[in-house]
């Protein structure tokens, strides 16, 4: 079907006419609209119309807005349904929500005003454009609704962050007779998956595959794949298989459910097992199975596996689109490698705002703050504005570099774009003073901050008051933080260690015993490295591992060597009372000696060391390893919770700022 246009004049005025062609020559096939009875005089010519046409707003200022509408309301063209549907689908590609009110305003006018068709796809057009309010507002104003018109309203809402919402409107659509369908149904547990905590995503999503069952949508694949994909996201993995096993259809949507399931549990193993099933069941990976996967790999700092997918997604022919750009970026970044990360970065086909801010997180990760301000004077330069998370990842750059100025100046920069300081934007200019030793300094800018501190600030201070080992100023920030947080362990474990490293046995005893009475446990301290796509785990002292017997001597044939070139064992982060020489012993084997030592026995001659540790890496140990890297000649790359240390022929890269 095509139609044409036809054109003619009349006392002075062009007019247009729609002219509906059923059979005719496929040289109109691209023409647009609609089919209406015209009203030409005999001397006239036929053109075609654009599509780009559509839109042509009003030639006369007093008109409707839009010049196809004027030309109805001037008697030229017969309204019908076509063109309102033309003209609605246009707005809605082109998200020109603006343009689909002119065309509701003329419909309202019209006797088509109470065309259900004609107002569902009106309503699709506010959905799709993200005018919820006016969505609801059309909604609730029909007087005939079907089940379109239900569905596409649950859709909106599903799909623009409005869960509760979307799942409120189900009672209602089922108390006024209308039964729901697979794309209702699947909207609607999308929706439950959105929810803010996981009891909640459960109970709603456990009565809607309830409800799925009883109506026999549960084996149905658009239903199925959002069943298993609302059960993974609550972590209930063994549910999303059964959903996904009983499934008589699969496709890439079921697929990439379970695998990112397992990735956001950080189970990389079943993710991949999982990858590699389903190419050899012949279906192709696409970039939210990729971005799942290399999201699992940054987790757990999996280098030689993201490469592995990457180099998959080179072999497919795959283009690094932005999203699945900026996780490989981060995943490059949190396995150590900040070289590949840039190299990413440098060929996305286009970097958006998240791109940016993924490359500024790398830089800060890495305490990289020098290169984080010239990323983002870049970023600037080119005309991007910043956001809120902008500012985070480049404070915390400048805090992890020490760049005080710069990050003082960045900080109070945030008002010249409208955006105002967070929480954690507070945290990190606490932070940053406090690295600087301008203890007196964060604490007046902790009770000059327009908001109310949080355990968050008050911590950033004790870990500087750590580092500096100020024990009154340390006692006062963790007294504010056990008020705030009474249940977490890091700021006890800091203040008996600035206890301790003061001398001052009895205060950091007392701080361990009021942990055993509250009931609070420390994390154990673990470190652990890849060799050979396996995992090997430490903690202090180990004596679990097969190979330890070869550690321990490996370990001491080190410490001796680098012991001759300078390396003097720092007692003071042992901290026990106990003699020199049994702290000196108890330092030896630490976590992250034991996994260097086994990863010197395993790894080849020269390849470069990756180690990961769940909390601060110690610092007798960083500066054992500074030494170890010039007796080796290795590279040994150390992630600890708070950064990336680069060691490399006796130095690091943190500058032993950290």
């Amino acid at each position: 079907m095509s139609f044409i246009v036809s054109k003619f004049k009349c006392k002075g005025i062009t007019f247009f006419s729609l002219l509906h062609v059923t059979h005719y020559s496929s040289r109109f096939s691209t023409a647009a609209v609609a089919s209406i009875e015209p009203k030409i005089p005999p001397d006239f010519s036929s053109c075609i119309v654009q599509d780009k046409d559509l839109l042509l707003k009003s030639l006369n200022p007093s008109g409707t807005g839009l010049h196809v509408l004027d030309l109805v309301d001037e008697g030229s063209l017969e309204p019908h349904p076509t063109l309102y549907h033309l003209l609605l689908k246009k707005c809605t590609f082109l998200r020109k929500p603006k343009l689909g009110k002119i065309v509701h305003a003329h419909i309202s006018n019209s006797h088509f005003r109470g065309d259900v068709v004609i107002l569902n796809t009106l309503l699709n057009m506010y959905a799709k454009c993200g005018c919820l309010d006016d969505a609801r507002n059309l909604f609730d104003e029909m007087s005939v609704k079907d089940m379109v018109t239900w569905t596409t309203l649950i859709t909106a809402y599903s799909q623009h962050d409005r869960p509760l919402d979307a799942l409120l409107l189900f009672p209602q659509m089922l108390s006024l007779g209308f039964f729901p369908n697979e794309f209702t149904l699947s909207s609607l547990l999308k929706a439950s998956a959105a929810l803010p905590d996981t009891p909640q995503i459960y109970f709603h999503g456990a009565q809607l595959h309830g409800f799925s069952f009883k109506c026999g949508f549960h084996s149905n694949v658009y239903v199925g794949s959002s069943l298993l994909d609302m059960y993974a996201r609550c972590g209930c993995m063994d549910e999303a298989h059964f959903v996904f096993d009983v499934l008589p259809t699969k496709n890439e949507v079921s697929w990439n459910a379970l695998i990112a399931g397992h990735a956001r549990k950080g189970q990389l193993d079943r993710a991949l097992s999982l990858f590699l099933k389903m190419l050899r069941q012949d279906f192709q990976p696409t970039h939210f199975t990729f971005s799942s996967i290399f999201g699992a790999c940054a987790s757990t700092g999996s280098l030689e596996q993201g490469k592995w997918v990457h180099a998959h997604v080179i072999k497919s022919g795959g283009e690094i689109i932005a999203f699945m750009g900026n996780t490989l970026l981060h995943m490059y970044a949190k396995s150590g490698s900040i070289q590949d990360a840039k190299m990413i970065f440098d060929r996305l086909v286009k970097r958006d705002l998240v791109s940016w801010n993924s490359m500024l997180t790398a830089y800060a990760q890495h305490g990289l703050g020098k290169e984080a301000v010239q990323c983002f004077q870049k970023m600037l330069n080119i005309g991007l504005v910043p956001n809120d998370i902008t500012f985070l990842c480049l404070l915390t750059a400048c805090s992890r570099a020490g760049l005080l100025e710069e990050g003082q100046y960045y900080f109070k920069s945030m008002k010249r774009y409208n955006i105002e300081p967070g929480i954690s934007h507070y945290v990190t200019i606490v932070d940053l003073l406090g690295r600087a030793g301008l203890l007196n300094e964060a604490l007046r800018f902790i009770n000059e901050m327009p908001i109310q501190p949080t355990a968050a600030v008050w911590g950033a201070l004790l870990g500087a008051c750590r580092m500096h080992k100020n024990v009154e100023m340390g006692s006062f920030a963790a007294e504010r933080v056990f008020e705030l947080d009474p249940h977490d362990s890091g700021p006890h474990v800091l203040l008996s260690n600035i206890y301790a490293s003061g001398n001052r046995w009895r205060d950091a005893a007392k701080v361990r015993k009021l942990m055993k009475e509250s009931g609070v446990k420390k994390e154990p301290a673990c470190s652990w490295v890849e060799i050979q796509n396996t995992v090997h785990m430490f903690v202090a002292s180990d004596d679990s591992h097969p190979q330890m017997g070869a550690i321990y001597k490996k370990w001491e044939e080190i410490s001796a060597r680098i012991k001759e070139i300078g390396y003097v064992p720092d007692t003071s982060h042992v901290l026990f009372y106990m003699d020199e020489q049994e702290r000196e012993v108890k330092l030896q084997y630490h976590s992250e000696k034991l996994a260097l030592a086994f990863a010197l026995l395993n790894s080849p001659h020269g390849s470069t060391i990756r180690i990961k540790k769940n909390i601060r890496v110690c610092g007798d140990c960083h500066s054992a390893f500074k030494f170890v890297s010039k007796v080796v000649g290795r590279e040994i790359i150390v992630r600890d919770t708070n950064r990336f240390h680069h060691f490399y022929d006796g130095s690091c890269s943190c500058g032993d700022f950290w």
